[in-house]
């Protein structure tokens, strides 16, 4: 009789510079792949891996949840286990903690809250580079919290999201949007119960356009009723963001 697979998370974060992104790809470097092989190695048996979501290319995880099915005895020491897996993974992954979750939870699917940062810096800096978006002109931060405003709540943001994705819906419920001065450098904050694919980096280009004067700070609303992509902001950079938090109602933070 076969032994029954226990399904565990793992919390990660990485670094997102060198990877076309979280998921497993032809032809390109995924932190997914280099997630599974190391898991591979480790637990001696071939391992697939869910993440709570995408991250393109060049974005980076402060933390990213992943679920798993194994029974290899190795998984029985969480600490000893995250010590060995973090050895074979290279520099720019990282490894937590070690969760054993019930058997249908499932890391995409039962995360309730997911929240990114995106970093822009206004002068040459060497340490932010390829972390950070490097902006000449300061924007208008005061104008782009009024027009964030309109991005609360429960709607259709098809604007803001990448064409002939294969999502049921384009609805997301957006509980905080929000620009902060953090030092010398500017933070936005943004949290949902879900994303669309690119859907951070076209708000904040758009955001962009209205602190720099080109668009009035009531042209997110006209944005999000045309339902058009080709209305909203040009995408900004990948460098500057981040995953941050995933929320689940079974895991403590």
């Amino acid at each position: 009789m076969e032994n029954m697979q226990q399904r565990y998370f793992i919390e990660i974060s990485y670094n997102g510079t060198a990877y076309h992104g979280w998921q497993i790809q032809e032809n390109a470097v995924s932190v997914q792949e280099k997630l599974n092989e190391a898991l591979a190695i480790l637990l001696r048996q071939p391992i697939e891996t869910i993440g709570a979501g995408r991250t393109d290319t060049g974005v980076h995880a402060k933390q990213l949840f992943v679920h798993f099915d194994s029974d290899a005895e190795t998984l029985q020491k969480p600490e000893r286990f995250v010590h060995s897996l973090n050895a074979l993974l290279p520099f720019d992954i990282a490894v937590k903690r070690l969760i054993a979750v019930n058997s249908d939870a499932h890391a995409r699917f039962d995360a309730t809250e997911r929240s990114y940062e995106y970093h822009i810096h206004f002068s040459k800096d060497p340490f932010r580079h390829q972390f950070s978006w490097a902006l000449r002109d300061q924007p208008d931060v005061e104008k782009m919290n009024l027009a964030a405003k309109d991005l609360l709540g429960k709607q259709d943001f098809s604007c803001f999201s990448k064409s002939n994705t294969q999502v049921f819906t384009n609805n997301c419920d957006i509980k905080e949007a929000v620009w902060v001065w953090e030092g010398d450098h500017l933070v936005f904050h943004i949290t949902a119960d879900r994303f669309l694919r690119n859907m951070v980096r076209a708000i904040v280009g758009t955001l962009m356009e209205i602190g720099l004067g080109k668009k009035p700070v009531s042209y997110v609303k006209e944005v999000i009723a045309s339902k058009d992509r080709s209305k909203a902001g040009t995408s900004v950079p990948a460098c500057g963001l981040y995953l941050t938090k995933v929320l689940y109602p079974y895991i403590g933070n």
